[in-house]
């Protein structure tokens, strides 16, 4: 194992797309996105072959450059897809690598006056600019989505969103169960923000963007949570409503709407229930240790996606001892599943 490169079997092509949905949005974000495609081994042999496509998307403060990131004794993801492909334990496939940063951290995958139209954005300009440009199979029955964390998170509201777009989901730990995943930190947040910034939020993302980020431990946690609220429950004209008071109290009328777009709560609900059921593959895994408690959310999402009348042939449920974080090793193995799903194999 090389600790700085490795050649790829397949070929990953590394573009830019302007977005018409990213134009103009409140956070003044670029609209001009990096964007990576993956194409398998055998691509450039044979220019009639039409291939499916599996859309990868990031957790929460990912950008498309981190997929570069390498640590030590271990292989960046697009380096382990690759393995998948050349030894052949996955089908043959197209994989797009998506950019949805944003200045607060994320976007969520929604379309939010808080942040922009990136719900638009990764269904409307990026699959049809994908389309436009390789050999795919056009078609939601040929077109999955995967992430971790919020990525996964995106994967399930997306499909559930748009099955017109996608045919097929995998979660790696992702944002389900808000009650267990994301309420218990905001006590926390509440504490941090009465003893730093006298309770405001404008203090906090005021110093928080006139120093160098991270430096303290609340940083991470308050603009998470931020983020969160700015694609969840932002007004109409942008204004970001926080889902907890000062003595880190639910506000009910925001947490409503925070609940409203969970995955759980959303699979349940008859038109989302019948985009599952017209999923060809579900892939829902999650550590036992994960300490946003996302094993427990993605237990909830299987249990719903089973009451929603998705057969049990179509999903691949599992838990496995880890925390939240290196676990990118899982994400191969369900790309390699997926594919096969996709193409329409048992594998």
């Amino acid at each position: 194992m090389l600790p700085w490169s490795a050649d790829f079997a397949g070929r990953m092509d590394h573009d830019v797309i302007d977005s018409a949905a990213l134009r103009g949005n409140p956070l003044g974000d670029p609209h001009e996105r990096p964007i990576w495609v993956y194409l398998p081994p055998g691509y450039d042999e044979d220019d009639t072959r039409r291939y499916p496509s599996i859309y990868v998307i990031q957790g929460y403060t990912g950008h498309l450059g981190m997929w570069a990131n390498r640590t030590p004794f271990r292989r960046p993801y697009p380096e382990l897809a690759d393995a998948v492909f050349a030894s052949g334990e996955a089908a043959p496939a197209i994989v797009v690598y998506v950019d949805a940063w944003t200045s607060v951290g994320g976007s969520q995958y929604l379309d939010s006056p808080g942040t922009g139209r990136y719900h638009t954005y990764l269904c409307e300009d990026v699959v049809a600019w994908v389309d436009a440009r390789y050999r795919t199979v056009p078609d939601r029955d040929a077109r999955a989505i995967t992430g971790k964390s919020s990525g996964g998170y995106g994967a399930m509201v997306t499909a559930m969103l748009r099955p017109d777009v996608f045919g097929a989901l995998a979660t790696h730990a992702g944002d389900a169960l808000f009650e267990t995943c994301y309420q218990p930190g905001f006590p926390r947040n509440a504490r941090e923000l009465r003893e730093r910034y006298d309770g405001s939020y404008d203090r906090f993302l005021a110093d928080f963007r006139g120093r160098v980020a991270g430096t303290r431990d609340s940083d991470l946690p308050l603009m998470e949570t931020y983020a969160y609220a700015s694609a969840y429950s932002a007004d109409a004209d942008g204004t970001v409503r926080i889902p907890f008071d000062a003595n880190g109290a639910l506000v009910p009328e925001v947490w409503e709407r925070w609940l409203a777009v969970d995955p759980v709560r959303m699979a349940r609900r008859p038109e989302h229930a019948e985009a599952l059921r017209s999923m060809r593959a579900v892939w829902i895994d999650a550590g036992t240790r994960d300490e946003w408690y996302l094993d427990l959310g993605a237990t909830a999402f299987r249990e719903a996606v089973a009451e929603a009348g998705v057969p049990d042939e179509r999903v691949h449920f599992e838990l496995f001892e880890a925390g939240h974080m290196a676990i990118e090793y899982r994400y191969p193995l369900a790309l390699a599943w997926l594919s096969h799903r996709l193409a329409g194999l048992s594998g």
